[in-house]
């Protein structure tokens, strides 16, 4: 394994303050994770789910779960773990909710009117990433949006690097096809 970069050696040190009750240690913590899990929670379409919620949740999990990190592992993929496993249990909470709401026929006005808003403001890039099956998304968001490594990310996956290259590739594979198209069209 290859060594550790300064900055992964403090949050290291960070963490384990933090596992000795060191308040400031958290707050410099919260400070420097909290950006990129927010971006991992936004660009991974959670739907319904508020991403500050699921971050919020996902502290509380890292607060419950914090005598279990090992100082010599590295920290992003034990905390990426836990945010992963944040947004599926939300994920499979609102599906069971969902199974139970009764779907109304029609929008309200004002509903239709922001739905036509943001429909005729074109797609963005975000829109193109939510159009990718979940695994690629969810690597393609760990590597590009919160810069992960691919050990990083294969740690936090459960995956090998090679099965996290693979879905990378195909994904941009995936992205390319419909830029693509959207050029072909357009020209």
């Amino acid at each position: 394994m290859s060594e550790a970069t300064a900055e992964e050696r403090e949050l290291r040190n960070l963490m384990t303050q933090y596992q000795r009750a060191d308040a400031a240690a958290l707050d410099e913590l919260v400070r420097r994770i909290s950006p990129p899990l927010l971006r991992y929670f936004r660009a991974q379409g959670s739907g319904r789910s508020d991403p500050e919620d699921l971050l919020q949740d996902c502290w509380l999990r890292i607060h419950r779960s914090r005598h279990t990190y090992r100082a010599s592992e590295p920290l992003l993929p034990w905390i990426y773990t836990i945010a992963r496993r944040t947004r599926l249990d939300a994920y499979r909470k609102r599906r069971r909710l969902e199974s139970r709401e009764v779907l109304m026929e029609t929008l309200p006005e004002t509903g239709r009117q922001e739905m036509d808003a943001t429909a005729s403001a074109g797609e963005d890039i975000g829109d193109l990433i939510a159009s990718l099956p979940e695994s690629q998304r969810e690597v393609l968001v760990m590597l590009k949006v919160t810069g992960m490594s691919l050990e990083e990310v294969a740690r936090a996956t459960s995956s090998t690097v090679g099965a996290v290259k693979q879905k990378a590739h195909r994904a941009y594979a995936s992205l390319r096809r419909v830029l693509d198209k959207d050029r072909e069209h357009a020209g």
